[in-house]
């Protein structure tokens, strides 16, 4: 047992931080995770698909998410620091509580203008020709604007119990 777990043990918010920290490392495991599972998917896809195909613009379209989602991840991971936040007090462990679960709100918001956009792209495809560019990119964001709701909503579902516990504590 490390002094930091030793102590979240033992203190009521340290526990919470660091339950708070894992869980957000988690998170950009699953992040990471899709990512590399997209890369590998549409990478292979997009090297053995018809050049001017709709399957190929989607899996291409993939690609690109794959590298944000990667970024993302990578950084969340960087910055999740579940063994050294002990010393945290409990205005700035409010503080880093919301200020995430903002973040995942907002996020939602935009996976939601994500699938509109696909929405909206595959819409325009049937007055473009050829349609298949644009008909790929709406279906890679209506799955990766898909998954990133989902992943956003119920990561905030599952984070936003923190803040019940910690809100318990101000009493």
């Amino acid at each position: 047992m490390t002094p930091d777990s030793l102590m979240a043990a033992t203190d009521p918010l340290a526990a919470i931080n660091h339950a708070r920290e894992l869980l957000a490392e988690r998170g950009m495991g699953v992040l990471g995770a899709w990512a590399l599972l997209s890369l590998l998917v549409s990478g292979y896809q997009v090297m053995h698909a018809d050049p001017r195909s709709e399957t190929r613009y989607f899996h291409l379209m993939n690609v690109g998410w794959a590298f944000v989602n990667t970024a993302i991840a990578v950084w969340g991971l960087l910055r999740a620091n579940p063994n050294h936040i002990a010393g945290l007090p409990l205005a700035e462990s409010l503080a880093a509580q919301f200020t995430f679960e903002k973040i995942l709100l907002f996020n939602a918001g935009l996976d939601v203008a994500y699938i509109c956009c696909g929405s909206w792209l595959r819409a325009r495809a049937a007055a473009t020709a050829p349609p298949e560019k644009l008909l790929g990119y709406g279906r890679s964001l209506w799955l990766q604007g898909g998954f990133l709701l989902l992943f956003d909503v119920s990561f905030y579902l599952v984070y936003h119990r923190y803040a019940a516990e910690l809100l318990a504590l101000v009493g």
